[in-house]
């Protein structure tokens, strides 16, 4: 199958979304995605581990993760699917990494709403601290699931409003920040001082080998900013709005994640954060503002939700990429009759139940648990995104392929040393004894892909099997 037949063929699965996601959406679906549980809620247990070097791991991140958003982009341009990082490694690699990512997506996704729906019972806490955590868990599910079934418009209406909620208050709160530090109101005015991030046992107060151990989780909180590759097929001009969201992603790590850090630990030294406790609700609790607490507690919530309602847009639309391609059951690319892929909807809720389940059995463990299991299967996503970057640009420096409209800077040196990077936070995780437990997930999963693909191969013809794009 030449790339070409590949392309057509692609486009055709794509036929039934509605492009009922416009460049407000994109930009803001784009810019909520760099803000999530992870910072708000993970950054708490960093901090612990690793002190104001924290920072640094953030910047280094957000480094890797633009390097990979602009393979993404460049991949993106040559051709806009909805099924993305499957299609890629499908053309790239072959059928069998676009099955393994295609589902390994939508593991990621399924997981990571079960993390954000223990994140959001958390945060329930504050109010209600009566209520069960997997009463509120079970809630939340509901009520996204809802949304999720009506329409792409609302889904994007709502995600809108969930990331400017989000965007807004991490804006605020630096800007508050701030203010303590060089007019020094408030009660935290009298110790607040940049000097924190130094005078407490130095920058790297554990140690460089610890810093380097919060990676994985770091990683976790940059989860989602692929998300607008999910968005392709259902973006009305995403020539013009794809490059846009990812051109902007660079400003919106140096606010978000490493200006909030730098403010935070200014404000409040180090010491005081702990896991377990956002430190945005800590910091805001010490500057004593009336109602400061409560109102970023309703924002981390507001951040929760936003990611879970992401998870269940994406793995809908991934599922019924692979069912296109007769990856998965052929009910999971039905479409209902508001163009949303309900029955894959409903098969990612009911995965996403079991976080339900975590939040009952082991409530102190449930976050740590499927936060490192989401960030394996997070790595695995990107570097598919990386090898089949790498591949792309073999192939138009061979002049087999077109060359995209958006290029990635320095072709794909960059995908390299981001996949290197990868492989190192993978080693990371495999000497952190709690993180380590993804790792035994992978292999369990792994084994059930392979039973999935035997049967996949059993029925597919021999051509299909081999990839549309050769050396």
């Amino acid at each position: 199958m030449s790339s070409m037949q590949a392309r057509e063929g692609v486009t055709a699965t794509e036929e039934g979304y509605e492009r009922g996601l416009g460049s407000r959406q994109v930009q803001m679906i784009a810019i909520g995605g760099a803000i999530g549980v992870g910072l708000f809620l993970g950054a708490g247990a960093n901090i612990e581990k690793a002190g104001p070097s924290l920072i640094l791991m953030y910047a280094l991140a957000g480094v890797i993760i633009f390097f990979i958003m602009r393979a993404l982009g460049e991949l993106l341009l040559y051709r806009p699917v909805s099924g993305s990082f499957a299609e890629y490694a499908r053309e790239f690699l072959g059928p069998f990494f676009g099955f393994v990512t295609g589902w390994t997506y939508w593991l990621m996704w399924a997981v990571t709403g079960m993390t954000e729906l223990t994140a959001a019972a958390i945060y329930m806490h504050y109010w209600f601290p009566d209520v069960p955590q997997w009463a509120s868990a079970l809630t939340f599910l509901v009520v996204l699931f809802g949304v999720n079934l009506i329409s792409v418009k609302i889904f994007g209406e709502l995600e809108f409003w969930f990331s400017m909620v989000k965007v807004t208050a991490i804006i605020g709160m630096i800007v508050i920040g701030v203010g303590v530090l060089t007019l020094g109101f408030s009660q935290a005015g009298d110790t607040a001082t940049v000097s924190h991030l130094w005078s407490h046992d130095g920058i790297f107060p554990k140690g460089v080998g610890s810093s380097l151990m919060t990676l994985q989780g770091v990683m976790f909180a940059y989860l989602a900013v692929e998300l607008v590759g999910v968005t392709a097929g259902e973006s009305e001009n995403p020539e013009k709005t794809l490059p846009r969201a990812i051109n902007t992603l660079p400003w919106r790590i140096v606010v978000f994640y490493v200006g909030a850090l730098i403010v935070i630990l200014s404000v409040v030294q180090w010491t005081e954060f702990e896991a377990g406790v956002s430190p945005f609700v800590a910091a805001f609790g010490k500057i004593g503002i009336p109602l400061a607490a409560g109102i970023v507690n309703f924002v981390v919530l507001t951040a929760a939700l936003s990611s879970c309602n992401s998870g269940m847009y994406s793995t809908g639309r991934m599922l019924r990429d692979l069912a296109s391609n007769g990856e998965a059951p052929k009910s999971l690319g039905r479409l209902s009759t508001r163009k949303t892929p309900a029955i894959g909807i409903a098969l990612s809720v009911a995965v996403m139940g079991i976080g339900v389940v975590l939040n009952y059995l082991v409530p102190e463990k449930a976050f740590g648990y499927v936060m490192s299991v989401a960030t394996a299967a997070g790595i695995w996503t990107w570097m598919m995104i990386l090898v089949s970057h790498i591949r792309y640009r073999k192939a138009v420096v061979a002049g087999r392929l077109p060359a995209s409209s958006f290029p990635a800077p320095g072709g794909s040196v960059c995908s390299w040393i981001a996949l290197l990077f990868l492989l190192f936070v993978t080693v990371m995780i495999a000497l952190d004894a709690d993180a380590r437990v993804s790792l035994y997930v992978g292999a369990g999963w792994a084994v059930l892909l392979g039973v999935g693909w035997s049967f996949v191969k059993a029925k597919a013809p021999k051509e299909a099997l081999e990839p549309s794009y050769a050396d």
